[in-house]
């Protein structure tokens, strides 16, 4: 299978790439020597390519930026993503989508299953559903996999890294307790979309590992893996970040179709957050 591959420099296309060349597939990855957002460049080529499978894991994930700017982070997350939809289109294969949490209000106090009605409340999320629905519309096979809190050894930010950078320099921290989710580790997250896509089982996908924490358990936990458990952690409310962007309070995803459809279940986070921790320490890489 020749595998087209955008974002793939990311922390999750980094990933994406590494499991699909271990399972033979011949992958040809961009990232930034790639314009989404140019139709005619995309266009130019993607299709002369001839891939039998796109994968969009290009995104501006800065929602807070989105926010006080829209325009730029839309011309990525929406525009790109429809770029890509029209070359996988013109080349006549299908295209796979990675999209969010944040494409509900977070509100259901529950987790969310691929049945439930979404209501993103800011630009990010609104970009992921107007994405998800136009590949919907415009391409027949399609995947769609909504994950959320990703951690993975390549790229310079996430939610681990900075938990373990700001405990070293600055002794405390202070952690909301009202954002709950499910931390999803990259590695495990491209080896099913590995499988569904290999499978050719097309639709939406609910794609993340197993267990639900809030941001203040899941800070708590990497400090306990580091033997790091006196470092102060204050828990505060998302409120009092005064952050632009809203973000789901409560959203840890069900991943119902996976299950229905016979996929394996993932790993619970715990397991490979301590291989990711000690990984992290080892390699001084936060």
């Amino acid at each position: 299978m020749r595998v087209v591959i955008c974002g793939a420099a990311g922390q999750l296309g980094t990933d994406l790439v590494e499991v699909f060349r271990e399972g033979g597939e011949e992958v040809y990855g961009f990232d930034l020597d790639l314009d989404v957002t140019d139709y005619q460049e995309v266009m130019k080529r993607i299709p002369p390519l001839h891939p039998d499978l796109v994968i969009n894991s290009a995104a501006d994930v800065d929602a807070d930026r989105a926010e006080l700017d829209p325009e730029p982070s839309l011309r990525v997350n929406l525009t790109g993503a429809q770029n890509l939809v029209l070359g996988a289109l013109e080349a006549g294969c299908p295209l796979a989508f990675i999209s969010s949490d944040y494409v509900f209000d977070g509100r259901k106090g529950a987790p969310y299953n691929e049945l439930d009605e979404p209501n993103p409340q800011g630009v990010y999320g609104k970009a992921k559903l107007a994405a998800e629905r136009f590949l919907a519309s415009v391409l027949p096979r399609h995947y769609i996999f909504r994950t959320q809190w990703l951690f993975g050894k390549a790229g310079k930010r996430n939610f681990v890294k900075s938990i373990l950078r700001n405990a070293r320099e600055k002794g405390s921290l202070r952690v909301v307790t009202d954002e709950v989710g499910t931390p999803t580790y990259t590695r495990d997250l491209a080896e099913t979309v590995y499988r569904v896509c290999r499978s050719g089982q097309y639709g939406l996908y609910h794609a993340t590992n197993q267990g639900i924490c809030s941001r203040f358990e899941f800070a708590r936990e990497i400090l306990e893996i580091a033997g790091w458990k006196d470092v102060p952690v204050e828990p505060i409310l998302y409120s009092d970040l005064a952050l632009p962007c809203p973000r789901p309070p409560y959203s840890p995803l069900d991943n119902l179709n996976l299950r229905l459809r016979g996929f394996p279940a993932a790993r619970h986070y715990r397991e490979p957050l301590e291989e990711y921790v000690r990984w992290l320490l080892e390699n001084e890489a936060f």
